[in-house]
């Protein structure tokens, strides 16, 4: 029974950290497809504020710095940038009132007026908390929002841990995009082979593996204590390197921690030990570490593939289809084209004041005839639009189901974007989407999912 809910733990534990994986990866979608944003938005003038306050800022001074602003602003010459700037930063002062003191990860706020591509203004405001501390203040009045900061977080994502052994002692080290840090230093003196002793040569070589293997206990205990914390790995990864075969002894170890063994991303042979063999270790896994989430795309579209290839049923793919399985929450897994181009629009019947949902791409959107009622030739008026993925990020887990973006940069991802829309899932049991078709024929036509055909890809 003991040995059960300990199999249980560590499965729940496992779960619980693919959850949180998952999550962090959608929200660095959310801050990238936001970035992205703001970095294309324009504005007339210098109407456009940027305010960034650390986790250890007070919200006091910032509004204290505002006022002054406020009265500066006040003597700008020309009438219609002055009153762009004053609202620009009325809207922030009124955002920060919304905090009586800043949040853990620290506080962003973006107020101002943009241009739209028709050229009309439209307000943007907006204030929320980074996905991770962001160490930097910034208060910025331009024609253009400052997204440098936000642009930071997103590069230095993943943490990846250092082991540097040989038989003069160990480094450990992390690496998060451009930063390294030591983290700790052990020395240690080993006896030398050698063939003296007579009768105690025996004696003299036990001694010494020995001592070699109480090093290597060592090692492991120290690599558990530094790269584990709350009974899961710190680091996205763990690079094994060393000039001996110390490296390669520890991994074979019964002592070294089984939860870290996973995690083993690459061993490489260097010629030093110390610092120097850590920069060097860091130059030879470069390429591997790059790759990562490169490697892990293409394990999971790999995955899909070969649901189709054994044509076990239990995969779907294109918007209507995908949707369809999705309502019935039989997608385990929901892979998705990080760029695709379809918005979910809701269209207003004004005769019949029914609203329905359709999924349309821009060129879809262009043409008049999806925006008119297939009976009574009406036209249709668009009261909601959203991109899909906006969508999907923020309703996935109300179907139960995980989301993951791809890139079309791998082989494997461009088939995917190329051949099958760039969306599909990986179904939890099969489903004969046929059947389903044959039965809307029949049944209602006004499911919110049920226009024609070339309203989905």
């Amino acid at each position: 029974a003991a040995c059960a809910s300990v199999v249980r733990r560590r499965a729940a534990t496992s779960v619980t950290m693919a959850d949180d994986d998952n999550a962090e990866e959608i929200e660095m979608w959310k801050v990238r497809r936001l970035v992205k944003g703001l970095e294309e938005a324009r504005g007339n003038g210098t109407s456009m504020i940027s305010l960034v306050i650390p986790p250890k800022g007070q919200i006091n001074l910032t509004a204290k710095m505002l006022a002054d602003e406020l009265g500066t602003a006040s003597n700008i010459k020309s009438r219609v940038n002055r009153q762009s700037v004053l609202a620009a930063i009325g809207s922030a002062q009124q955002r920060l009132k919304l905090y009586n003191h800043v949040p853990p990860n620290g506080l962003v706020i973006y107020c101002g007026t943009v241009l739209t591509d028709e050229g009309k203004e439209k307000k943007v405001n907006m204030d929320f908390e980074p996905f991770k501390p962001i160490n930097t203040s910034l208060y910025m009045c331009d024609n253009k929002f400052h997204v440098e900061a936000l642009s930071d977080l997103l590069q230095c994502d993943s943490k990846y841990g250092f082991v540097v052994m040989d038989g003069h002692g160990t480094l450990f080290g992390t690496l998060a995009g451009n930063h390294r840090e030591v983290l700790h230093k052990v020395s240690v003196d080993l006896p030398k082979k050698h063939g003296r002793g007579g009768q105690s040569a025996l004696r003299f070589a036990r001694l010494r593996l020995e001592k070699r293997q109480n090093y290597v206990r060592k090692i492991a205990e120290l690599t558990t204590q530094l790269f584990i914390t709350d009974d899961r790995p710190n680091v996205n990864g763990i690079v094994m390197a060393g000039s001996a075969d110390f490296k390669n002894q520890l991994l074979q170890s019964d002592l070294f921690d089984q939860r870290l063994q996973p995690h083993i991303i690459m061993i490489v042979d260097v010629s030093y030990g110390g610092e120097n063999g850590f920069n060097q270790a860091i130059e030879l896994s470069a390429e591997a570490l790059g790759n990562i989430k490169f490697v892990k795309e293409k394990k999971l579209i790999g995955k899909y593939f070969d649901e189709i290839s054994q044509d076990s049923g239990k995969y779907c793919f294109g918007v209507k289809d995908t949707l369809a399985c999705l309502e019935m929450g039989a997608i385990e897994t929901l892979i998705v084209w990080e760029d695709l181009a379809v918005d979910r629009c809701i269209l207003h019947n004004s005769q019949t004041q029914e609203e329905t949902i359709h999924f349309f791409t821009p060129e879809q959107q262009a043409n008049n005839d999806n925006m008119k009622d297939p009976e009574t030739g009406v036209d249709l008026e668009m009261t909601e639009k959203i991109p899909m993925m906006e969508w999907l990020a923020n309703e996935y887990k109300n179907f139960g189901c995980t989301l993951e973006f791809i890139t079309d940069r791998s082989e494997e991802g461009s088939q995917f974007v190329r051949g099958f829309g760039g969306i599909g899932g990986i179904l939890r049991y099969q489903v004969n989407l046929a059947d389903f078709e044959v039965a809307s024929d029949h049944g209602d036509s006004s499911d919110e999912y049920s226009s024609d055909d070339e309203g989905y890809i």
